[in-house]
């Protein structure tokens, strides 16, 4: 089984946000994989796909991905 991409593992984080954040961390360490493979330095979130679509939802999906060393900008910020 190979690593997923950035967007294949963004998809899986979308997914897990939306079932109550199943299996989050997993997903978190995939697109950490993901983005290193890659050579990127931050994941870019559609906004418009979380579940929690508002100011407090972003801050608090950037604070728990920077603590697991993922950086997160939204697309249109």
């Amino acid at each position: 089984m190979s690593e997923p991409s950035v967007a294949e593992a963004q998809e899986s984080i979308y997914a897990s946000l939306a079932a109550g954040n199943a299996e989050l961390d997993t997903h978190i360490a995939s697109l950490k994989r993901a983005l290193a493979r890659e050579g990127a330095k931050e994941a870019v979130f559609d906004p418009a796909k979380l579940a929690q679509n508002n100011r407090t939802g972003r801050k608090t999906m950037q604070a728990y991905f920077r603590q697991r060393g993922v950086k997160v900008v939204f697309e249109g910020a």
